[in-house]
């Protein structure tokens, strides 16, 4: 249904992983791309360190909670353990396989160490829409896509943020074995969607006919989320060059953004 980006950008040590979804509005038919992740293997600092690093994307959904993707070193021979799952694949069970434009859907997305050392963490959120052949729909804002952010701690980046984009910071230093609260609850398609449409009116033999066209069938709106993990030893040099942030850290290890 679409082509999940490549994301190779090469900055030092980070790793990234990457939950995509895909819903097509024609029909209400559901698809997802896969989600891929990356490692960079640039380190900052010592290579053991990166090693020991591991970062899980989490949903809940009406379904339930589960882990969508994650990478952890496995502990020898640089091994990663990984699992690659997609966003949003039971978001329409809610609605019997249907999508109803104006209903909050559940989408809680959170955070969880899942390595050997504790780490900071960002995310990173796209919305867009696209045409069957993959091209951007531009004619439609990805503000109609909402998926709410809870505003439970997590800090917006909004010098780096965009119509499409939005970039959250955790502030805090996540522990191993430890989730951040949920930076989403809801997902929503804003139901004026259901209003750009087309009517044709016929006439024939005295019977007039009047036709109702959707103007953006086979459009479909995507959601990506991107999660990369940094490790906490010369946090803000560390930062400076993996994400090219400036941040301050105080004594207990939080961090704020220095615009």
């Amino acid at each position: 249904m679409s082509r999940l980006k490549k994301v190779m950008k090469g900055r030092k040590g980070t790793f990234l992983l990457l939950g995509a979804a895909v819903l097509l509005l024609a029909g209400s038919a559901v698809g997802s791309a896969r989600a891929a992740l990356t490692y960079y293997s640039e380190n900052y600092t010592a290579q053991m360190e990166m090693y020991d690093i591991g970062v899980t994307l989490v949903e809940e959904s009406a379904k339930g909670s589960k882990d969508i993707s994650s990478r952890d070193y496995a502990g020898s021979d640089d091994a990663w353990k990984q699992n690659q799952g997609a966003l949003l694949t039971d978001m329409l069970d809610e609605t019997d396989g249907k999508l109803v434009a104006g209903r909050n859907y559940k989408e809680a997305l959170s955070v969880k160490n899942s390595g050997n050392i504790d780490e900071y963490v960002r995310v990173r959120i796209y919305k867009s829409w696209k045409n069957e052949d993959g091209s951007k729909e531009t004619t439609l804002a990805p503000s109609l896509i909402e998926l709410n952010l809870t505003q439970n701690g997590w800090i917006v980046d909004e010098n780096a943020s965009t119509e499409e984009r939005t970039v959250l910071y955790w502030p805090s230093v996540l522990k191993v074995g430890e989730s951040t609260p949920t930076f989403s609850d809801t997902l929503k398609i804003d139901n004026s969607i259901t209003s750009k449409v087309t009517e044709h009116t016929t006439e024939e033999n005295g019977l007039k006919t009047t036709t109702t066209t959707f103007n953006y069938n086979g459009v479909s709106f995507h959601v990506e989320a991107e999660v990369d993990a940094v490790q906490t030893h010369n946090a803000q040099d560390a930062i400076k060059s993996a994400w090219g942030v400036d941040v301050s850290v105080d004594s207990n290890g939080n961090l704020t953004l220095l615009q």
